[in-house]
C-alpha cells in the first residue's frame, strides 16, 4: 500500500517589520562574534563523553561491590543524558563543529546508546523543527496513544487516569525508545510520519539491529562476563540506570512544548500557515529555569528552547547571552514568549494531561 503523504507546509512570508530581521542581526553582531563561546561547546561534549565511558570503565573495574555496581551504571545513564542534550543535540543541527563531517561523526554516537542518528535526526529536523505542536507533523509530541497530549486526539476511558500512571510510564522513556519507538519509526504503519517524507536507506536497518545489539551487549554482556555479579544484579543495575535516566530526561523534554497553555493547531487544509516562521516558532515554544546556572549546564539549549527554535544551527553556549535579547523583543513587539521554573513547568504538563484525559474533551477533534 502506498504510503499516505503530507501537505507541504509553507509559512506567511516575513514583512519588513518583522521582529526577527532586527532580532538575527543583533544575535549576529553582538553574540555570535564571540567565538570563545563556540569553543566551549567543543570542550564541553569532550569532556561528557569522556566523563560517560569513566563511568562505564567504573562498572567493570569496581562493579564487583553492588553498591559501587547500581552507583556507577546509574552515572552512566545520567551522564548518557548528559551528552545528548549537550553534544549530540547540537551536532544533529551542525552547532558544535564547523565541518558538517565532524557533526555528522558526533553525531553518531546516538548508535553507541543503542538508536539509530539517521531516524533521529529525520522525525527531530524535518517534523518536529519546522512545525512544532503541529498535529500530523511534530511525531517528538506524538508517540503514544497510551498518552493524549493533543485535545483533538482519540480519547480512550484509560486517559482518565494518564495524569497519575505517566508519573510511572516515564520512567520508562528511554528503554520504550531502545526496545519500542525506533522499531514503529522503521516498520510501524500507524501514524508513521516519517516515511510519508522519507525513504529509510536499507543500510539503516542494518545499523539499527547492530547498534541495539552492541549496546545490550556493551551494557549487559561485558559486565555480566567480566564481573563476579549474578546475571540478575548487572541486569537489574541495567534497568535502574534506565529508569533514573529516563526521570532526568524528560524532565527537559516535558518542559518546552507540552503544557497547559500550549496550542496544539491542525495542518491548513490548503498548508499555508496564517503566521511567520518566527511568530510560529515562538508562540509554541517555552523556556525553563534560563537563569540557573546549573539547568544552563545540564541542559543544554533544552531550558533555552525558544532561542533553539529561532537559532537552531547556534551552539546551546551561545544560548543565555541570546534569551535577554529575545525576552527585550518579546516585550517591545508584545511577543507570546513564556518561561517558567522548571517545577512549575512540569506541574503545568501534568495539568495538561488531566485536561486532556477528561471525557468532556472527547469531542473535541484530534490525533495522538
Amino acid at each position: 500500500m502506498e504510503t499516505e503523504k503530507l501537505t507541504k507546509l509553507v509559512f506567511k512570508k516575513a514583512g519588513d517589520d518583522d521582529f526577527f530581521k532586527e532580532l538575527h542581526k543583533e544575535v549576529q553582531t553582538n553574540i555570535l562574534v564571540n567565538k570563545n563561546i563556540q569553543r566551549h561547546i567543543i570542550y564541553k561534549s569532550i569532556f561528557l563523553i569522556a566523563l560517560y565511558f569513566a563511568f562505564y570503565s567504573c562498572i567493570l573495574v569496581l562493579g564487583n561491590d553492588i553498591q559501587l555496581l547500581f552507583l556507577f551504571y546509574i552515572l552512566t545513564g545520567l551522564t548518557m543524558i548528559l551528552v545528548f542534550f549537550n553534544a549530540f543535540h547540537d551536532a544533529v543541527h551542525g552547532a558544535v563543529f564547523s565541518t558538517r563531517a565532524s557533526n555528522e561523526k558526533l553525531s553518531c554516537i546516538l548508535e553507541l546508546f543503542g538508536s539509530n542518528s539517521f531516524i533521529w535526526k529525520k522525525r527531530h529536523l524535518l517534523l518536529h523543527h519546522p512545525y512544532p505542536n503541529m498535529q500530523q507533523w511534530d511525531i517528538d509530541v506524538k508517540q503514544s496513544d497510551v498518552v493524549r497530549i493533543f485535545p483533538e486526539s482519540k480519547w480512550f476511558q484509560f486517559h482518565r487516569y494518564q495524569h497519575i500512571y505517566m508519573w510511572f510510564l516515564y520512567f520508562f522513556y528511554t528503554l520504550n525508545w531502545l526496545l519500542i519507538r525506533d522499531f514503529k519509526d522503521f516498520f510501524g504503519s500507524k501514524d508513521n510520519y516519517v516515511k510519508r517524507i522519507i525513504t529509510i536507506p536499507k543500510i539503516e536497518y542494518i545499523k539499527l539491529f547492530a547498534a541495539k545489539i552492541s549496546y545490550l551487549f556493551m551494557m549487559i554482556g561485558v559486565p555480566a562476563l567480566v564481573l563476579a555479579q549474578p546475571a540478575i544484579n548487572v541486569i537489574t543495575a541495567f534497568l535502574v540506570m534506565h529508569f533514573i535516566a529516563s526521570a532526568f530526561g524528560v524532565t527537559a523534554l516535558l518542559s518546552t512544548h507540552a503544557d497547559e497553555d500550549a496550542e496544539f493547531p491542525m495542518p491548513p487544509d490548503d498548508g499555508v500557515i496564517n503566521t511567520t516562521w518566527a511568530m510560529y516558532q515562538i508562540s509554541k515554544t517555552k523556556d525553563f529555569s534560563t537563569h540557573n546556572s546549573v539547568a544552563n549546564f545540564l541542559f543544554g539549549g533544552f531550558n533555552h528552547h525558544v532561542a533553539h527554535h529561532l537559532f537552531p544551527a547556534v551552539a546551546h553556549t551561545y544560548y543565555p547571552y541570546i534569551t535577554p535579547i529575545i525576552r527585550r523583543y518579546a516585550q517591545e513587539y508584545r511577543l507570546n514568549y513564556r518561561s517558567y521554573p522548571l517545577v512549575d513547568a512540569l506541574r503545568s504538563h501534568f495539568a495538561l494531561l488531566k485536561k486532556n484525559g477528561s471525557a468532556e474533551n472527547l469531542f473535541v477533534t484530534g490525533d495522538l
